[in-house]
């Protein structure tokens, strides 16, 4: 009777297990998912960011549901702009929107990001040049060579033109001007006796306002009412020596990798959703606030005068080419480009 008892009691105890744990594992494996979180700085300031990322940022926190969050810091807010890249690559932030210029990328190519001189014409050259021309080929290739950053995407933003405190009507008034422009663009307008200055992008108005700086050759003209800088300046100087600033997204690359694939995705068709906000938010403020404006009023210098900084334009071109084989074959297609542009003629071109 013991003995019977003693069985009864396993037996018992042994079914109560086994059903406990036919039900483990008829149960689907739950396991806690933290939400993954990014930080993203962009070279803009917040009035700036408005409109060339936070939309597109917002958009992808909605849609992400819950899975992901990207919180968006503006210019120099975590980090120098300077030191955005090395940031990255160490994982203090884990994407980026900059030019590769400004953030001091240790590739041969960064020259041509920002405002590289009269390599575009219009803001559509520039995905153009990267999706149907080989740029973007050329960029993967060039950051593959680096570890801990991977190049994603890039667009165009506004055109590059003179903001300035006293009106510029000859090339002989940018003589000692002392302008905030892009590392690249300062080099190449210092042959015009410019005097580039690097200074932190929340401080730029205030350094007009104090005679520090004369003007600005950071923007066009609808950035330049939109941060205010309109406000601190008199002219606006309708040549431009770039048609379209190129800037791009960047993730630190173990960040990046980490991602499933449908987050990856969304944050592709995010950076495509910012680029198409800036070809029209742009293209249309461009030329509204030359009709329209009223803080600045505009100066031009003569066509035959000009073409003497766009001659400069061809040697310093060729400047670069001669650098790397690289930056040669960037250079190159420069120039198959242009010489398209030109053969396929209006609206493509107009000289």
């Amino acid at each position: 009777m013991t003995n019977r008892r003693d069985f009864l009691k396993t037996a018992a105890a042994a079914t109560t297990a086994g059903v406990a744990g036919a039900a483990t594992l008829a149960a689907p494996a739950v396991k806690a998912q933290s939400k993954i979180k990014w930080r993203l700085q962009t070279y803009a300031g917040p009035a700036l960011a408005e409109h060339v990322i936070k939309p597109s940022i917002d958009a992808f926190n909605k849609v992400a549901n819950g899975e992901m969050e990207i919180e968006l810091y503006f210019a120099d807010q975590l980090v120098p702009t300077g030191e955005l890249f090395r940031a990255m690559q160490r994982g203090t932030i884990d994407a980026v929107q900059s030019d590769d210029d400004s953030i001091a990328a240790p590739v041969d190519i960064s020259v041509f990001g920002g405002y590289f001189p009269f390599a575009t014409r219009y803001s559509l050259d520039v995905p153009v040049l990267f999706n149907q021309y080989g740029l973007k080929e050329i960029w993967e290739e060039a950051y593959g060579e680096v570890e801990g950053v991977t190049w994603l995407s890039a667009g165009a933003w506004d055109p590059c033109h003179f903001a300035t405190v006293d009106p510029i009507n000859k090339l002989d008034d940018l003589k000692g001007k002392r302008v905030f422009t892009f590392p690249t663009a300062g080099k190449f307008l210092s042959r015009f006796g410019v005097v580039p200055v690097t200074l932190p992008w929340e401080d730029i108005e205030v350094a007009v306002q104090t005679g520090e700086l004369d003007g600005i050759a950071w923007s066009g003209i609808t950035e330049d009412y939109t941060v205010g800088w309109a406000d601190v300046t008199n002219y606006f100087l309708t040549n431009n020596i770039s048609g379209a600033w190129c800037g791009s997204y960047f993730a630190n690359s173990e960040r990046w990798e980490e991602l499933p694939e449908h987050l990856k995705e969304l944050f592709k068709l995010c950076m495509d959703s910012s680029h198409y906000y800036r070809q029209h938010w742009y293209w249309g403020g461009e030329a509204k606030l030359r009709v329209d404006g009223t803080k600045m009023q505009l100066t031009t210098i003569a066509d035959e005068e000009w073409a003497k900084v766009e001659a400069e334009a061809e040697k310093f071109w060729d400047e670069i080419a001669a650098q790397t084989p690289r930056t040669k074959k960037v250079i190159d297609i420069f120039k198959k480009y242009a010489a398209d542009m030109k053969k396929a003629g209006k609206p493509y071109r107009y000289s």
